[in-house]
C-alpha cells in the first residue's frame, strides 16, 4: 500500500544498534574494548582499519569527556545505518562540548579537536536530561 505516494519499504531506515552504558568506575578501556567487538562484527577491522581506529580514538575522547567534565555515567551508543556509523555518547551535563585552542603548554583540551579531524561529522545536542554528542564515520573501503 502506497502512502502518500512512498512505499512503506521507501520510507523505512534499516539500521543496527548497540548501546551500553559505562560509569565513571569503568574506565574508558571497557569503551573501546565494547565498540572494537561491534566493528569487527560489521568486519571493519579487514576492510577499514583506519576507520576503526578514528572511531576508537572517538569513543576515547567522548566517553573521557562525560566521565571528567560531566562526571557521570556515559551511555555509548552505536547505529550503523548501512552508509554511516553513528557513535552517541550521552550524559547528564547540559554543558555543550567546545573546541579550544590549546597551547603547546596545555595538557588537555585537543579531545574536540581531535573528533573533529576524524569524524566525517559530528553535532552536540541538549537533551532534557543533559546532552548527546554524536559524531558519525563512513568507512574507507
Amino acid at each position: 500500500m502506497d502512502v502518500g505516494g512512498i512505499r512503506p519499504s521507501e520510507s523505512s531506515l534499516r539500521a543496527v544498534g548497540w548501546a551500553r552504558s559505562l560509569p565513571v568506575s569503568s574506565g574508558v578501556k571497557a569503551a573501546r574494548d565494547w565498540t572494537r567487538g561491534h566493528l569487527e562484527s560489521l568486519a571493519w577491522s579487514r576492510s577499514a582499519p583506519d576507520t576503526v581506529d578514528a572511531v576508537l580514538l572517538t569513543v576515547s575522547e567522548l566517553v573521557t569527556n562525560a566521565h571528567v567534565h560531566a562526571r557521570a555515567t556515559a551511555q555509548l551508543v552505536l547505529t550503523w545505518d548501512s552508509e554511516c556509523l553513528h557513535v552517541t555518547v550521552h550524559d547528564a551535563s547540559p554543558e555543550l562540548p567546545e573546541q579550544r585552542r590549546a597551547t603547546s603548554e596545555a595538557t588537555g583540551g585537543r579531545g574536540m579537536l581531535l573528533v573533529d579531524a576524524l569524524a566525517d561529522s559530528w553535532g552536540a545536542y541538549p537533551c532534557p536530561r543533559g546532552k548527546e554528542v554524536t559524531a558519525c564515520f563512513r568507512p574507507t573501503h
